[in-house]
């Protein structure tokens, strides 16, 4: 399925690194950014993790929740966020059923092997729970601010 500006984006409950669970409808009347990564502590998704958390501070005097979504295991989302000192939450989507939900989840192909992941994808829903904007060709290391920019000018 493929996730577009204007549809509901879907509903989940998410455990965090902690074991504490997120729900997407307790955010409501808040702007959110879910960005679907493939995986802790690989280059791009480092610089990504980076970007959003450099930027942090910009993101939450906008009243702005920003997620992070991989099929990682708890214990590398601790090891990841606590190397990085990233200031907001990572979710396990180990069975990738909130990534297949986002049509973010498929077959990936790198260095002459197909297999199955998570296609670097995020979206900015708005407020009432609608998605806002579908980020698809993402370029981790400019990407958090891009979203800003984006995001000012929908405000606006």
């Amino acid at each position: 399925m493929i996730l577009n500006p204007g549809d509901l984006a879907p509903d989940f409950s998410l455990p965090d690194a902690a074991g504490n669970f997120v729900h997407l409808a307790d955010f409501l009347g808040k702007n959110i950014i879910l960005y679907f990564y493939p995986r802790d502590n690989t280059p791009g998704c480092i610089k990504e993790a980076c970007g959003f958390r450099d930027v942090y501070s910009d993101y939450q005097s906008r009243n702005i929740v920003v997620f992070g979504i991989s099929t990682d295991s708890p214990q590398s989302h601790t090891k990841f966020a606590v190397k990085h000192q990233l200031p907001f939450p990572l979710l396990c989507d180990v069975d990738a059923k909130v990534s297949t939900a986002y049509g973010c989840y498929g077959l990936k192909k790198f260095m002459g092997k197909e297999f199955m992941g998570i296609n670097r994808t995020t979206f900015a829903i708005a407020p009432d729970g609608k998605i806002n904007k579908v980020y698809r060709k993402v370029k981790p290391q400019f990407h958090a601010i891009e979203i800003l920019t984006d995001l000012t000018d929908i405000s606006a």
